[in-house]
């Protein structure tokens, strides 16, 4: 191959491939960390495959989910704290399947960013392993985007793929089994979880306080690690009960609150009843609603207002589903039932 004299080479353009080698070497452990039935969870080939039969599926549907964690990062990046939006990025998309009441399998993530810092970027997928293995999925892959000029230093963005299974007849909404009076279940949420942050993040200017201040509404923590919370994964709670044919629908409640989820996961004809009354807004919530001047109705269609996940329940099944999410640890009780209308 002929040299040329003072040619031009990729890393002085701005691209270090040495550096994404070494971010692939440090995240291979957490890749193979990840592994369960059907996927080996290893790094390096062109493509992915998934053993359905491996993983216990006769007549599988395959889903698919794709999500980001928003202006969340700005916070992450502002303040150095990248090792929870990893966890918000695989939350978005498993919760999201389980309203299809799909089981996630494999996961995949894009990360990019104008100059890759190797440590910064594998504490985020430090994070996204960590989500996976709360989720019960993969870390099968993703790819790392090196790409100056297009974002400012120390800037990154990124986004994730899950790919999940269901039964054919486990798939959700069942919208004809649902009725006038089936009760509306509310499972807590972490905080914002990864929703409104554009908003958060004009609170937070709003009122002055610095993110390494004292958080208002959370003792023991600043203001950026209370925000960063990450979201909270549903997946191995609520799983066992839509496999036991005890859910009829179920909403992820992200952006547009609790005023556009909760119609996507009801019948035509039917509409949600909350009783608002039912729960107390957490304190982040009311310190975002009180420094912010935020009316109600904003709220609740901008924030998940405590509320991660609702779910559709027959009153014959509230006890079973009730007892047996809150044994698992999760906050839960009924926000509402569903009406004609």
């Amino acid at each position: 191959m002929t040299e040329r004299p003072n040619g031009l080479t990729y890393a002085q353009a701005g691209v270090d491939i040495d550096a994404g080698n070494a971010l692939v070497e440090r995240i291979k452990p957490l890749a193979k960390a990840t592994r369960r039935p059907g996927a080996e969870a290893s790094l390096g080939g062109f493509g992915a495959l998934f053993d359905l039969k491996a993983a216990g599926y006769d007549d599988p549907l395959l889903v698919t989910t794709t999500d980001g964690v928003g202006t969340k990062l700005k916070v992450a990046i502002e303040t150095g704290i990248h090792d929870t939006v990893g966890i918000d990025l695989v939350a978005m998309c498993v919760n999201d399947l389980l309203a299809q009441g799909a089981e996630p399998l494999m996961f995949l993530d894009y990360f990019a960013t104008g100059k890759l810092d190797v440590d910064a970027a594998a504490t985020v997928v430090t994070g996204i392993a960590e989500g996976c293995r709360q989720a019960g999925c993969a870390l099968v892959g993703g790819e790392t985007a090196e790409m100056p000029g297009m974002y400012a230093d120390g800037d990154y963005d990124m986004a994730g793929f899950c790919v999940g299974a269901v039964d054919r007849a486990g798939v959700l909404p069942r919208l004809g089994d649902q009725k006038p009076g089936d009760l509306l279940v509310a499972l807590g949420s972490s905080g914002p979880h990864s929703n409104g942050y554009s908003l958060v993040r004009r609170i937070v200017e709003h009122s002055g306080l610095a993110w390494d201040a004292p958080a208002p509404f959370e003792a023991g923590k600043t203001l950026a690690q209370a925000l960063l919370a990450p979201t909270r994964i549903y997946i191995k709670t609520v799983l066992p009960h839509i496999k036991a044919g005890r859910i009829s629908g179920l909403a992820h409640i992200t952006g547009g609150g609790l005023i556009e989820n909760p119609p996507r996961a009801i019948a035509q004809g039917l509409v949600p009843r909350f009783d608002w009354n039912a729960w107390v807004l957490p304190p982040v919530f009311q310190w975002l609603q009180q420094v912010g001047g935020v009316a109600d109705n904003e709220l609740r269609r901008t924030f998940n207002c405590g509320v991660g996940l609702m779910l559709i329940v027959d009153p014959r099944d509230l006890a079973e589903v009730l007892e047996g999410l809150a044994r698992d640890g999760e906050d839960v009780w009924v926000c509402g039932e569903l009406a004609a209308g």
